[in-house]
């Protein structure tokens, strides 16, 4: 168990973690006159006292941020290493699927990465609106199914030419044969998905060695085109020489590949990107990464003699865990076992909210209060208060205790890093683990410079019954999830933020009809 010492949570923060309790704690976190700001641009203090907890708070520029972040060290990586090769920059759709996310991601300059047969019917859509342009990429990865074969085939039939199926069985390749217009393929090497052991879940996807050959002769004898060579080595990668020995291999097997077939010009070196949205002492090179990388597959390919290809890296948690958080209010204290830490209950699930924590070894989340820095540090232990259920704490058992002020009763937290997957296993919209209700959601995002927000109320009974398949005619007495909101003050964004009146008259009609079932 922690020991802590006599200090307050703001000592403890700059001890801990070498951070002042005031000025930037992350590159996206910061503190200033004792409020919590995400991006320096939105003050959670504010929210949380004018729309109440438990509340999600959606940043949309950030995920903009990090593109252009990322393109950004890749420019400095390629000059610094003398890289003739371009660089793409593709956003992994599983990582958050909701269409603010992803377009908003498009509109950064990103390509689209796919993994199931909706996912590509989603981007059909958006090729259509033009949201998607015809000078982008869109990768299909994993274990195809029918459906997903259809769904590749009817877009590129309708005239998408930069759809590329990456082949992860013999079988997806046999499926086109038939293809009345010609499909760039891409294949995806099995061995980088386990080569260290680390992940063992990985060794089913992909082709071995002798697959990829097979692949080769089949394609010589179409109008097809394998132009892309895929290495997947593993998710929030942090150790750079870790990542760069696991990918030299891939990039060796890549040059022996082109020698063979001169249309191969695009190396995918897949996600690991890691994100700083998980820990207050993230140290990452990214531009130092990045520069080896394409140092050693300059190097590689001169030895090989075959030219440097165009690198593709594929961003899920990246591109998005950092754009989203949640605000939750501590409602009651429960003592612990004799010499364990105390229990925190908060007015939320974090095994619903926070399914990362139970799936993922050691995964981690920043979790900071908005108040009381000044009081006493001590370490406790999350329930959540909205399930019934052992699994529904954190930290884990096994892990050691979060160290929070010790103020109790009406503290505000806000858990940042859930902008990826969270939701994405937990589901939206849906009736979840004790029927715990999906919160408030205030998705911010930017417009020629001002800010604008739209607040989405709070999932209702009502809406959660009918998902479960209760029809009731009336419901007399709707089961509210109040939160306790303090006198409301002005959100410290544009007023564009504000909810107009008409928003508000339409919300209690809503409200009305609800009551009137």
């Amino acid at each position: 168990m922690v020991q802590l010492k006599q200090q307050t949570y703001a000592s403890y923060i700059t001890e801990r973690y070498d951070r002042e309790s005031e000025g930037s704690l992350t590159d996206f976190i910061s503190r200033q006159n004792g409020h919590l700001y995400l991006d320096g641009q939105v003050n959670l203090n504010e929210l949380a006292r004018r729309y109440g907890t438990p509340l999600e708070v959606v940043y949309l520029p950030l995920i903009t941020k990090q593109i252009q972040q990322m393109q950004a060290w890749t420019t400095q990586a390629r000059h610094n290493a003398d890289y003739c090769g371009a660089f793409l920059y593709a956003y992994a759709t599983k990582a958050n699927f909701a269409t603010e996310a992803v377009q908003t991601a498009l509109a950064a300059g990103a390509h689209y990465e796919t993994s199931a047969a909706i996912d590509v019917q989603i981007a059909h859509y958006l090729w259509r609106q033009g949201m998607l342009p015809n000078d982008r990429l869109i990768l299909c990865n994993g274990s195809k199914e029918p459906a997903y074969l259809k769904a590749i085939q009817n877009l590129r039939l309708e005239g998408c030419t930069n759809i590329i199926p990456i082949c992860d069985d013999l079988d997806e390749v046999m499926a086109f044969q038939s293809s009345a217009a010609p499909f760039q393929f891409g294949v995806r090497e099995r061995m980088a998905g386990n080569r260290d052991g680390r992940h063992p879940g990985n060794d089913r996807f992909g082709l071995t060695a002798d697959e990829i050959d097979q692949v080769v002769d089949y394609v010589a004898g179409t109008e097809h085109q394998l132009t892309l060579y895929h290495a997947m080595i593993g998710s929030q990668v942090e150790d750079r020489e870790h990542f760069l020995a696991m990918l030299r291999d891939s990039v060796i097997a890549y040059c022996r590949l082109r020698q063979r077939v001169p249309t191969l010009h695009y190396f995918n070196f897949g996600g690991g990107m890691p994100t700083s949205a998980y820990k207050l002492d993230f140290d990452f090179d990214y531009a130092g990464f990045l520069t080896a990388l394409m140092t050693e597959i300059r190097d590689l390919c001169a030895a090989y003699h075959v030219p440097m290809p165009d690198l593709i890296g594929e961003f899920g948690r990246y591109t998005v865990a950092s754009h989203s958080l949640y605000l939750f209010e501590v409602g009651q204290v429960k003592a612990g076992q004799s010499g364990g830490p105390d229990w925190y209950l908060i007015n939320g699930s974090l095994m619903v909210s926070l399914p990362d924590s139970l799936l993922v070894d050691n995964q981690q989340f920043i979790i900071l209060p908005l108040d009381h820095w000044e009081a006493t540090a001590r370490p406790i232990r999350l329930a959540g208060r909205r399930t019934c259920d052992s699994d529904d704490v954190y930290p884990r058992p096994a892990q050691e205790p979060l160290v929070l002020p010790d103020s109790g009763v009406g503290l505000v937290i806000a858990v940042f890093g859930i902008g990826a997957y969270q939701q994405m296993i937990s589901g939206r919209g849906g009736a979840h683990h004790c029927l715990s209700p999906e919160p408030r959601r205030v998705v911010i995002s930017e417009n020629a410079g001002q800010l604008r927000s739209q607040s989405i109320p709070q999932q209702d009974q009502a809406a959660i019954m009918r998902l479960l398949g209760y029809r009731p005619q009336r419901i007399a007495e709707p089961i509210e999830f109040p939160a306790t909101t303090p006198a409301r003050r002005t959100v410290q964004i544009p007023k564009t933020a504000s909810l107009t009146a008409s928003f508000r008259r339409r919300s209690r009609e809503r409200l009305r009809l609800v009551r009137a079932r």
